[in-house]
C-alpha cells in the first residue's frame, strides 16, 4: 500500500477507532480493576511495524525483557518484509513471530483481524507498543485483550491524539536516542506509567546492540572466494562499501556526484568501492559507475538476496559509507566500520549502536526536520540542503582516515 494512503487512513480513519475504544475504555473501567503485570507473566507482546533498522535499535529492549522475564514468552509483531530480520537475529522462538501484510488494504485488514483473535486465544498477559504515534498500532494494542498496554503518549501535543487508552503510557522524549526510550517501555510494564507519579530510573544510552549472527570462518572464506570469483577486481583491492540510496525517505540521500566524488578519490587511492542496494537502485549505480569511471568500481545492487548474505558482504569489506537507513544498523553486527550520513534526521536519535561508527551532519538550523511529530513529512520539497552542504573532500579524508591512517589526507581536517 502506498505510503501516504497509509498516513492519510491512519490519520482519519485512526483517529476516529481510537476515540471510539477510548470512549468504550472509559464507560467500562468502572468495572475492572487497575491493570498490573504479575511476577511471572506468560505472554508478552512487542509492537514494532517500524523500518528494519529499528529492529536493530530495539536488540537491548528484546535482551531487557528476556533478563527481568525469562520464563516469559515473547511474542513480536511486526510487517511481513521484516520477518527475515527478525528470524535471523532470533529476537524470539519463531513461532512466536507474527506479521501483517500491508502491501493491500484488504491483506492488511484480513492479517488485523487474524492476528488479533490469535493474541486474545493465548491470553497475552502485557503488550509494548514501540510505534510513536501511530494509531493502528495502538489499536492493534488493544485488540490483543491484553489487560496491560504499554506505549508512548503525546501528552499535550495537539494533532497526535491515539486513544488514552494505554494505561502503561510514558511520555516520548524527542531528545533521548529511541534505544534508550525503548528500554523506558520495559520499565513502564510493571508501573503506571512513568514519570507522573514516580521519578524515571537512570538509563545509560545503549552502547551495543546485544544482538548477534553467527558465522562459521568456513563460511566466511567460502562467500569472500565467490565474491572474488563473481567480481576478480575486489580480489586485488581492500573493499569500501557504497549505499547511496534513500530508500523509501528519498531526501535522506547524499547527493549522487558527492558520493561519485568520494567513489573516484577512493579508487584513485587503490581501493575498490562496492555500489550496494535493491534492485531499484541499480539505475543510480550505472550512473556512479559511469561518474566514477574506474573499473574498480563495481555495481552490488541486488548481488545480496538476503540479510544474511548482505552481513557476509560486511565482513568482507574494509568500510560502509551510506545514508541514514538499515544498512548502517545491520552494519553494528560485524566488525566494519561505518560512516552514516544524518540531516533530515538526526543521529542523536537514530544513530547506529557501538564505537565502530561516525555520524555526519551539517548542523543546519533547519536539521533535523522529520520527526513524529510532523509524521516524517519534510518542508523542503526534496532540496535537502543539511546533506548537501556537506563537501566530498572531507568526507574522503575522513574515509581515509579509517583505511590508510599514514596517508597524508588523513591528516587534513
Amino acid at each position: 500500500m502506498n505510503l501516504n494512503t497509509q498516513r492519510f487512513i491512519d490519520r482519519w480513519l485512526g483517529q476516529l477507532l481510537c476515540g471510539l475504544v477510548s470512549l468504550w475504555v472509559r464507560l467500562s473501567a468502572v468495572l475492572r480493576k487497575s491493570a498490573a503485570l504479575g511476577t511471572h507473566p506468560k505472554n508478552i507482546l512487542v509492537i514494532l511495524l517500524s523500518e528494519m533498522g529499528s529492529i536493530v535499535l530495539a536488540g537491548p529492549m528484546f535482551a531487557e525483557l528476556r533478563r527481568r522475564y525469562p520464563t516469559a514468552s515473547i511474542h513480536v509483531l511486526q510487517l511481513k518484509k521484516n520477518q527475515e530480520v527478525s528470524q535471523l537475529l532470533g529476537l524470539t522462538a519463531p513461532e512466536f513471530l507474527h506479521s501483517i501484510d500491508d502491501r493491500s488494504g484488504l491483506r492488511l485488514l484480513r492479517d488485523i483481524l487474524h492476528v488479533s483473535a490469535l493474541m486474545r486465544s493465548l491470553q497475552i498477559d502485557a503488550v509494548i507498543d514501540c510505534e510513536l504515534f501511530s494509531r493502528v498500532s495502538s489499536l492493534l494494542s488493544f485488540a490483543s485483550g491484553a489487560p496491560v498496554r504499554v506505549g508512548f503518549t503525546p501528552h499535550t501535543q495537539e494533532g497526535l491524539y491515539r486513544g488514552s487508552f494505554i494505561n502503561h503510557a510514558i511520555p516520548y522524549n524527542p531528545y533521548q536516542h529511541i534505544s534508550k526510550q525503548f528500554l523506558s517501555l520495559v520499565d513502564a510494564l510493571s508501573g503506571q506509567g512513568m514519570p507522573r507519579n514516580k521519578a524515571a530510573p537512570t538509563i545509560p544510552t545503549p552502547t551495543a546492540t546485544e544482538l548477534s549472527v553467527s558465522f562459521d570462518a568456513t563460511e566466511l572464506a567460502a562467500y569472500r572466494e565467490k565474491l572474488h570469483s563473481d567480481h576478480p577486481h575486489l580480489s586485488r583491492r581492500k573493499l569500501v562499501l557504497v549505499y547511496a540510496g534513500g530508500g523509501i525517505l528519498p531526501e535522506r540521500a547524499w547527493p549522487a556526484a558527492y558520493y561519485a566524488r568520494v567513489a573516484q578519490g577512493l579508487c584513485h587511492e587503490g581501493f575498490a568501492v562496492g555500489l550496494i542496494g535493491l534492485k531499484d537502485d541499480a539505475q543510480l549505480a550505472k550512473d556512479l559507475q559511469a561518474q566514477t569511471d574506474s573499473p574498480y568500481c563495481i555495481d552490488l545492487t541486488g548481488y545480496t538476496p538476503s540479510i544474511r548474505e548482505l552481513l557476509m558482504l560486511f565482513h568482507a569489506s574494509e568500510l560502509l559509507i551510506t545514508n541514514d537507513g538499515g544498512p548502517g544498523h545491520f552494519a553494528c553486527l560485524t566488525p566494519i566500520q561505518t560512516m552514516v550520513f544524518f540531516g533530515p534526521e538526526t543521529g542523536k536519535l537514530y544513530g547506529p549502536l557501538g564505537y565502530r561508527n561516525t555520524v555526519i551532519e551539517s548542523g543546519i538550523a533547519c536539521s533535523p526536520c522529520l520527526s513524529a511529530y510532523n509524521h516524517r513529512l519534510t518542508f523542503c520539497d526534496g532540496d535537502n540542503q543539511c546533506l548537501k552542504r556537506i563537501a566530498p573532500d572531507p568526507v574522503l579524508n575522513t574515509a581515509l582516515r579509517f583505511l590508510k591512517p599514514t596517508h597524508p589526507a588523513a591528516h587534513v581536517d
